[in-house]
């Protein structure tokens, strides 16, 4: 595998967590002293507590909520020794970086998501029906708080509410759990490309009630298409939705119910918002996002190199920080 990292010669080497893949890209950066940047994208810490719950219940109520927090932060302290590797840190929100700058002692640099606004696009709209369709992108499994859409549903049927429908965009461990309890949705399994952005134009509203996700691309896809959303305000949909203009953060299941609810009795509303959630997603292009990430490589390394840590020099970098890697000769 070095013989491959080193025929490509890169300036430095960037993983996205610590998976297999993220682990074997570290021990190369070390072994070839190449800079090491590392973005996180997982809250692997809430992951862990949460898959812990099924045989977290088979222990006395009195020590369930105790158990799953040490596992929480075993988890974050392991996860946070891991990141401490590397020479350059980032996280898609605010919340991630002060947690990562106080439990590595180093700055973190916000590294945001793109949007292809050409894929997703309202335009992708073909269903003629005028039912309220509320719609879930990601993985069908239980981080996602992929049950609470049963609630939805049930909030709306007893609200009287009838010309609806549920679209369910994924696949994972729930899907039979939540086709035993939907009444009227739609299961498409994993799309791609553009039977995605059709399905994604379809929708009137997203329904995102995870806690766990550290950004929300789902999110960004649904604004590009026209497509407001509903989310919860724990994790990073939350920074990305601007409140009562393209779409809701909410406090709770009972007001996130009523988000949607609210949505599909004001169409007016609605109307508004697909509008400010396609204007909010043309702001969000690739370019300025792999600029700044190009920027923090740059402002990274001077900095490690300013703190005197050896790092390899190199002859080269498309992103301007050649001279603080020459120092270093």
């Amino acid at each position: 595998m070095e013989q491959i990292v080193a025929k490509f010669d890169p300036d430095i080497v960037h993983i996205t967590g610590p998976s297999d893949v993220g682990q074997l890209g570290t021990l190369i950066a070390y072994r070839m002293r190449i800079p090491l940047a590392a973005s996180w994208h997982t809250n692997v810490h809430e992951y862990a507590e949460m898959r812990s719950s099924s045989w977290l219940g088979l222990l006395p109520r009195s020590v369930q909520a105790g158990a799953g927090r040490a596992i929480r932060e075993v988890s974050l302290h392991a996860t946070l020794r891991f990141y401490h590797i590397a020479q350059v840190l980032f996280a898609p929100n605010r919340e991630l970086i002060e947690l990562i700058e106080k439990g590595t002692g180093k700055p973190c640099y916000p590294m945001g998501r793109g949007v292809d606004t050409e894929l997703f696009h309202p335009r992708k709209r073909e269903r003629k029906d005028d039912a309220f369709v509320v719609g879930f992108v990601g993985r069908l499994s239980v981080e996602k708080n992929i049950r609470d859409l049963v609630a939805i549903e049930q909030h709306l049927v007893r609200a009287g509410l009838k010309n609806y429908r549920f679209v369910v965009v994924g696949q994972g461990a729930e899907e039979p759990w939540l086709r035993a309890n939907m009444q009227q949705a739609e299961f498409t399994g994993v799309l791609r490309g553009e039977e995605l952005a059709k399905a994604y134009a379809g929708m009137d509203v997203l329904a995102f009630p995870s806690h766990t996700d550290t950004y929300g691309n789902v999110v960004l896809e649904a604004f590009a298409s026209g497509v407001p959303a509903v989310v919860t305000n724990h994790g990073g949909p939350r920074f990305i939705v601007r409140a009562g203009e393209t779409g809701f953060v909410t406090t709770d299941l009972e007001d996130f119910c009523n988000a949607v609810l609210g949505l599909a009795h004001n169409p007016d509303e609605l109307a508004a918002m697909r509008v400010a959630a396609r204007a909010c997603a043309m702001t969000h292009s690739w370019d300025t996002v792999f600029e700044a990430v190009y920027g923090a490589y740059e402002y990274g390394l001077r900095a490690g190199v300013s703190a005197g840590k050896k790092i390899r020099s190199r002859g080269g970098l498309g992103f301007g920080a050649t001279q603080a890697l020459n120092e270093t000769r």
